[in-house]
């Protein structure tokens, strides 16, 4: 059957900064940051930081830097499903989308803050921010749809450096309005944005981020759009109930889709096999579905996937000619709080004592990053959605049977970037 939504994937990012206190508003164009609005508190006078670095950032993003930027967003969605997923749960990220969200507040770090995150997202140079870049590439084609769209909400009578909003415009397109953080209409018009951008998918960020809230400075959104259905579609007259094995060796009924006879990119691995189902006409796009050889293999795969191992299996698929390809129809919403898992990655600077003075002369720190996710497959093709909200504050063989636990990905063969990143232990989610 035919998706319900004309949005196939979507990724949604969204940071909420807060602070406290203010000067006075001005946005004459001249100085060294951006005041916004001007009913802003001024009774406590701002502490000196002393002064902002400038952000000397590489905006532009050669072809043939696509490929380098794109491995270290693949290493970093990597890492964090390895310390979000032993392989005995359900868990959907995008790589893309978090990576997105940490490289605009990356734009705004400096010192020691701006080092761990780079390594942390395996950016060489802790300025060398061009996520937003390799996201334009990424839209750049007609077989699908991918579109990303950004937006900056800035609290009135707030300051904010001019280098880090004229590359949060210039990067990554984003608007900039003046709003009131502390109402309710700001907080409900963010969520009726992410619910425009998600086709209603996602509910909203504001409330995960603790809007509204008189002491933010500022909420960014960052979303992109993916549509795309099966170059071969699945006839959903040939879907039926089958067995699927589950992690603690019990299975339960659900709905396999099939596919006979077809000419598929395949390859055997050291300890699972690869199979890529490709969206569109040309096949830019594609899922990639990877089965371990047997029913508790998954914990194993994930222990030892990473980015180089993904990309030498999808350099080695080859087309081979399949008797049957059976894959869950499945529909999934999950949710986690990164916290935990970027500090243990080694962006633990973020989150304590950080240096955002790049930012705002406001000292702040990142105290939390949200990701919600949802995933729908279905006969036509593919629909998801993901939404990844930050905060600071101040201070197999010839039939290939998809009936266990797996790992999958959705990437663009052009650029090589992984768009989605998941395991499915329980297609009944």
């Amino acid at each position: 059957m035919s998706l319900p939504r004309v949005v196939t994937a979507v990724l949604a990012g969204a940071l909420l900064v807060a602070g406290c206190g203010s000067t006075s508003a001005r946005d004459d164009g001249g100085s060294d940051s951006l005041v916004v609005g001007s009913d802003a508190v001024t009774e406590t006078p701002t502490p000196d930081p002393g002064p902002a670095p400038r952000i000397d950032v590489v905006a532009d993003l050669a072809p043939a830097d696509a490929g380098t930027v794109g491995a270290s967003v693949n290493q970093f969605g990597f890492d964090l499903l390895g310390r979000l997923n032993d392989g005995t749960e359900n868990t959907v990220t995008s790589p893309v989308s978090v990576a997105s969200l940490l490289a605009m507040v990356l734009a705004g770090a400096g010192g020691q803050t701006a080092e761990a995150m780079a390594a942390t997202l395996h950016l060489d140079d802790p300025r060398d921010v061009r996520v937003g870049q390799l996201l334009q590439q990424l839209a750049d084609t007609s077989d699908v749809t991918l579109a990303p769209a950004n937006a900056l909400w800035a609290q009135q009578g707030v300051p904010f450096e001019d280098d880090y909003l004229s590359f949060v415009r210039d990067s990554f397109g984003a608007t900039v309005d003046e709003a009131d953080l502390g109402a309710q209409s700001t907080a409900d018009e963010i969520d009726a944005w992410v619910r425009e951008h998600t086709e209603d998918r996602i509910d909203g960020i504001a409330g995960d981020l603790g809007l509204p809230d008189p002491s933010a400075a500022m909420v960014l959104v960052n979303a992109v759009y993916f549509l795309g259905t099966w170059t071969t579609q699945f006839d959903p007259a040939d879907t039926q109930a089958q067995e699927f094995t589950l992690p603690d060796g019990g299975s339960a009924d659900v709905p396999l889709m099939f596919l006979r006879g077809q000419t598929l990119p395949f390859v055997q691995r050291d300890g699972y096999s690869m199979l890529r189902l490709p969206y569109g006409a040309d096949g830019r796009f594609g899922m990639e579905i990877l089965l371990p050889d047997d029913a508790a293999g998954l914990p194993r795969l994930l222990s030892s996937l990473d980015a180089s191992e993904w990309a030498a299996a999808v350099a080695a698929l080859t087309p081979q000619e399949l008797q049957t390809v059976a894959v869950p129809k499945f529909e999934l919403q999950w949710d986690a709080d990164l916290g935990d898992a970027l500090t243990a990655l080694g962006m633990g600077p973020a989150f304590q004592d950080a240096d955002f003075r790049p930012m705002s002369a406001y000292p702040q720190t990142l105290d939390s990053v949200v990701h919600k996710t949802y995933i729908r497959v279905d006969e036509a093709g593919t629909e998801a959605a993901a939404v990844t909200g930050g905060v600071t504050r101040s201070s197999a063989g010839e039939n290939f049977r998809v009936d266990r636990p797996f790992a999958f990905t959705i990437s663009d063969s052009q650029t090589g970037t992984i768009v989605f990143l998941g395991a499915v232990t329980d297609p009944r989610g």
